[in-house]
């Protein structure tokens, strides 16, 4: 996973009055996030309580996660019974896979956009969609922007207002490549090449995904 995807979220939401945050993982083992980190969750899919706010964070490893039943099951589970359904960056992808984005508007990193209509949901180029109770942001830093609009859903605008203060989230970029629209050409196609090899799985596993729900709806 890539780490600020879930830490963005995490320091929005944390210190909200009777908020309590909990980190999920399939297993009791610190998760590894792209680098040396290791983030320790709290609970297990199989003892996780009830939640009323779910935050799928992404990565490299959405690739795996995308067919992994155990992340298809609880994501099933928990979604049936979450006021909130979100996810940062392609944390969309899974939740696309379980089938929670379908007729829903929603958005991703800008890489993996267009895979988001393979899921029957419609792309959409935002920092944060807000599509009834599917919250999704864009690509890592839009991790911040997300769990500051979950604040003021959850707590109010002066909750966001102050949390955004505390924070002090003032984004004043150093160049302008902050999105492939506004991107200089060369730096854009040099991004798209260090992560060829993984776009290219990620469109053959949603090939496969969409395959076998064809195949049982029609079985």
């Amino acid at each position: 996973m890539t780490a600020l995807d879930i830490v963005g979220p995490y320091e929005a939401i944390t210190g909200l009055s009777n908020i309590q945050t909990i980190l999920v993982a399939a297993t009791a083992e610190p998760v590894q996030a792209e680098g040396s980190m290791r983030i320790v969750p709290d609970c297990t899919f199989a003892s996780a309580p009830p939640l009323d706010v779910l935050i799928i964070p992404g990565g490299t490893g959405m690739n795996h996660i995308m067919e992994d039943n155990r992340w298809m099951d609880f994501l099933t589970v928990h979604a049936s019974e979450a006021q909130w359904i979100t996810s940062v960056c392609t944390g969309a992808l899974a939740l696309g896979a379980a089938g929670l984005l379908r007729g829903y508007r929603a958005t991703t990193h800008w890489m993996s956009l267009d895979l988001l209509s393979k899921f029957g949901a419609t792309p959409c180029l935002q920092r944060v969609m807000v599509d009834r109770n599917r919250v999704t942001g864009g690509g890592v830093t839009a991790g911040i922007d997300l769990g500051l609009t979950l604040a003021a859903m959850i707590a109010g605008e002066t909750a966001y207002r102050e949390r955004q203060l505390l924070l002090q989230y003032n984004v004043q970029p150093p160049f302008p490549d902050t999105n492939p629209d506004s991107a200089d050409a060369g730096i854009a196609q040099a991004v798209r090449a260090t992560r060829s090899a993984i776009q290219q799985a990620r469109l053959e596993i949603i090939d496969r995904i969409m395959k076998r729900t064809a195949d049982k709806q029609g079985s």
